[in-house]
């Protein structure tokens, strides 16, 4: 099955009557869905929704997944066969079949189990699926008597390195959430961090947050890390994210594809160092004075170019401002003082260059949630993207800015 008609099965009309069929062998009614997160990639998609169902003692809202185009992991109700085209794997997220600790996440009296031996008190415990990656990665925030704990779910065997890592970096300084343990279905215990996100600050008006706290942070990474297997670059997935327009929005497969294909021609891959690997606001706790005070998602840090995290985050400030038309003002402010300063830390044409490859790969963000007029909003960020490579032939005659130049549309970053 091509990917393009996989990601229309499991997002167009034809998803209501698949998930109907799986919630009716399971003896409900499906009464409602959307999806809310779709991934694809080599011919496979795979979905997460949101839904309503109506069972047997009441009606219920259930998060659900599918995956189709691929060898399908056991324990889904498989729904079609060779007379529908395709056989489509679907379940609940409690029982996610590569997120196994999951199903503990989401059990409050589990939970509180896992409250009393972090010392955290005996009482009730609530959850809720904070972030969910089907066959990917959960985040589940557990809310006790005595405070919070975030549970992140990821397949068995990353779970102790997980752990290790989250230990790793808080033993050299590096304020990510602290472990305080890890089991053997894949399920990570984390502290709370304090503040909010940068993301949240911004909503808000404008940040005191300095950049050169920002390179500082990333500097802290400690060296251990470089032993972890090397990340692929922003750079190095371009082609690919290109692609992945063209899939999702087919009369933008030549342009992005292009575009691509110039960023490539005139880029550079700099020195092997510690990176985060994801580094952008919503990553990046501070406090009320802006400064940054916790680092999210350490998942992804290991050895790759230092490019990479100075150019995602100005990247997805870039994106973030044409999310947010009426913090827009706020964010520029932000990503400009970013930029001066990320200048000096790294060549200002390879940076703009990078920075419009993590852009092109932000385009199906939009898609990938589900938003109302994402079609548009994927031309935008492509649009963006063409921006900040035509910033990096201006680099040395000007130091005007793409932010400014922006089509604004409502949808995620």
């Amino acid at each position: 099955m091509a990917e393009h008609d996989a990601l229309e099965l499991l997002t167009g009309t034809t998803a209501g009557e698949i998930l109907g069929a799986a919630v009716e062998a399971a003896g409900g009614q499906l009464v409602d869905w959307r999806s809310t997160e779709v991934a694809h990639g080599n011919g496979v998609a795979t979905v997460a929704y949101r839904t309503t169902i109506a069972w047997a003692d009441g009606v219920a809202d259930e998060v659900l997944g599918a995956t189709v185009g691929g060898p399908l992991p056991g324990g889904v109700t498989v729904v079609g066969g060779p007379a529908a085209g395709a056989e489509v794997g679907v379940w609940r997220a409690a029982h996610d079949p590569s997120l196994l600790g999951l199903r503990t996440a989401l059990n409050p009296a589990a939970v509180a189990g896992i409250f009393s031996r972090c010392g955290l008190g005996d009482g009730p415990v609530s959850v809720k699926l904070r972030a969910y990656r089907p066959l990917r990665r959960a985040v589940v925030e557990a809310s006790g008597p005595l405070g919070r704990l975030f549970l992140k779910a990821v397949p068995p065997e990353q779970g102790r390195a997980l752990h290790e890592r989250h230990r790793l970096l808080t033993g050299a300084g590096v304020p990510a959430p602290r472990s305080l343990g890890w089991t053997d279905d894949g399920l990570v215990v984390l502290e709370a961090l304090g503040g909010r996100t940068l993301r949240s600050a911004l909503r808000s008006g404008p940040v005191a947050t300095d950049p050169a706290g920002l390179v500082e942070l990333l500097e802290r990474l400690p060296a251990e890390l470089l032993e972890a297997p090397r990340r692929t670059t922003w750079l190095e997935r371009t082609a690919y994210y290109a692609r992945s327009v063209g899939n999702v929005v087919p009369e933008l497969a030549g342009w992005s594809s292009e575009l691509a294909a110039s960023i490539v021609a005139e880029s550079t891959i700099g020195p092997i160092v510690p990176v985060h690997g994801d580094f952008y606001e919503a990553q990046v706790h501070v406090d009320r004075s802006g400064d940054i005070v916790g680092l999210l998602d350490v998942d992804t840090a290991g050895p790759g170019d230092r490019l990479d995290d100075l150019a995602c985050l100005v990247g997805h400030l870039s994106v973030l401002a044409q999310v947010l038309p009426p913090n827009a003002d706020a964010i520029d402010r932000l990503a400009e003082r970013c930029l001066s300063t990320f200048d000096r830390q790294a060549d200002p044409t390879q940076l703009r260059l990078r920075i419009a490859s993590v852009v092109l790969a932000l385009a199906t963000g939009p898609h990938r949630v589900q938003d109302a007029g994402w079609q548009q909003a994927t031309r935008d960020r492509v649009a963006l993207a063409e921006r900040w490579y035509d910033a990096a032939h201006r680099v040395h005659r000007s130091s005007a800015l793409p932010l400014r130049e922006r089509n604004h549309h409502v949808s995620q970053a």
